[in-house]
């Protein structure tokens, strides 16, 4: 007989269920057990004097234990599950759980000691379907609008973009090192002319930061396009996008995402509220008398990005704000420029940079002289190579997956991440 996942099974029927056991309440004569899937739970009801080997079979079973049920599903008005139950004539325990080495009230780094088990609740799970559903929305808009789908190595010859913050190891007898992004090789598909490109795969930053937002280890979407005339172009593809994306999962998921996580999923207008970065500074102070240094005004400091969510919230109605004109000094050599500027920006979401994008430098001898400028001439020499024999004007950027989890469902980076890497932590 075929299993059939416990959303889809049928009253009336003979049904076969497989799951983990949630629930035991085991009396005298009877058993009632709440068996769950990826789906849903099912009460299933042994009557002992009726089924004394299935009785047998499940005594002693502690929750977690994988069992396979079948029998016929029948209504009950007095099951709270749904309403009905299953009465199973055969039964086979699949694999006997010990007690669990954690109660309900531990601490995330003890569950992280044993993911495995701590992903098994319903919580997480829902996590994950909606990580899974927006992700989806956003291949499905790519796809929709004429891109490719590549992946591209994360074993690398050299340090990409800045040469800082990279994991170094041994490559059989030279060196190499774990990409911090897809960067390089999203630039050489425009080079070959595959005009749209995007890409999930994972993202390696070697960087001692113990904050809710920041891992070794990441998972990032990453867009570029070709064609564009300017960075707004960018801009204006991922809004679209993360509105398309954010729709998706407000249909599918955003009733049980309010009722489990407490947070809304709230679908955006276009386009996004858009401000310079000077800009920021002067109406953080006028409305809430916010000041940093103005050595530390070239960029967007933690605190600052955090009341950027007040900021758009007050000023634009809006939960996303677009931050433009960074000095070069704070952006990657290979940002255009335009009047020494660079053409690019970052995305804050609910008070958290979830993207850096840009109109990107193709023309071979303006890109060299900024790679030069910032040191990086012979470690990127590999890759100026891809601008010298023809490149159309492009663009892109890089979301953060976890991160967009972690907004969506208002926990932290350890929380959202199938395994979370930290400079404390390598396993599981």
């Amino acid at each position: 007989m075929e299993r059939v996942y416990i959303k889809n099974v049928k009253v009336g029927e003979t049904n076969k269920i497989q799951g983990f056991l949630e629930n035991i309440r085991d009396k005298k004569s009877m058993a009632f057990l709440v068996v769950k899937d990826i789906t849903g739970k099912l009460q299933v009801t042994i009557e002992k004097e009726k089924y004394p080997e299935i009785a047998e079979a499940i005594s002693g079973l502690l929750p977690h234990s994988v069992v396979t049920f079948e029998g016929p599903v029948v209504a009950n008005e007095y099951v709270k599950m749904g309403g009905m139950e299953m009465l199973p004539e055969k039964v086979e325990v699949e694999s006997r759980a010990e007690a669990l080495p954690f109660g309900p009230d531990a601490n995330i780094d003890t569950r992280l000691d044993f993911r495995w088990v701590d992903l098994r609740s319903d919580k997480n799970q829902l996590m994950f379907k909606a990580q899974t559903c927006m992700i989806n929305a956003m291949r499905e808009y790519c796809i929709n609008n004429n891109f490719l789908e590549i992946h591209t190595p994360k074993l690398i010859g050299a340090a990409s973009e800045s040469g800082s913050d990279v994991f170094e190891l041994k490559y059989f007898d030279r060196k190499a090192y774990l990409a911090q992004s897809p960067q390089f090789y999203k630039q050489m598909a425009m080079a070959s002319g595959f005009e749209r490109i995007f890409e999930t795969g994972p993202v390696f930053r070697a960087e001692k930061s113990y904050t809710n937002k920041h891992a070794t280890e990441f998972t990032g979407f990453d867009v570029e396009i070709s064609y564009i005339e300017s960075y707004e172009d960018v801009m204006k593809f991922e809004e679209e996008l993360l509105t398309y994306a954010l729709k998706k999962l407000n249909e599918a998921y955003g009733e049980e995402i309010k009722e489990v996580f407490g947070e809304e999923v709230v679908v955006p207008t276009i386009p996004f509220p858009r401000m310079k970065l000077a800009d920021v500074y002067k109406e953080l102070e006028a409305r809430y008398g916010f000041t940093v240094p103005d050595g530390e005004k070239n960029d967007l400091t933690t605190e600052a990005e955090r009341m950027c969510k007040q900021l758009a919230k007050d000023m634009f109605g809006h939960e996303f704000i677009f931050v433009t004109d960074f000095p070069k000094d704070k952006r990657a050599f290979y940002h255009m420029r335009k009047d020494d500027m660079p053409q690019g920006y970052d995305l804050i979401w609910k008070g958290v940079e979830i993207t850096t994008g840009a109109q990107r430098e193709h023309r071979y001898d303006v890109l060299k002289v900024q790679a030069d400028e910032k040191g990086l001439g012979e470690d990127v020499k590999f890759y100026l190579e891809f601008f010298k024999y023809g490149c159309p004007p492009h663009g892109g950027f890089g979301l953060g997956v976890d991160r967009l989890t972690m907004l969506v469902t208002g926990l932290t980076i350890k929380e959202v991440e199938f395994l979370f890497r930290g400079p404390n932590r390598l396993t599981p």
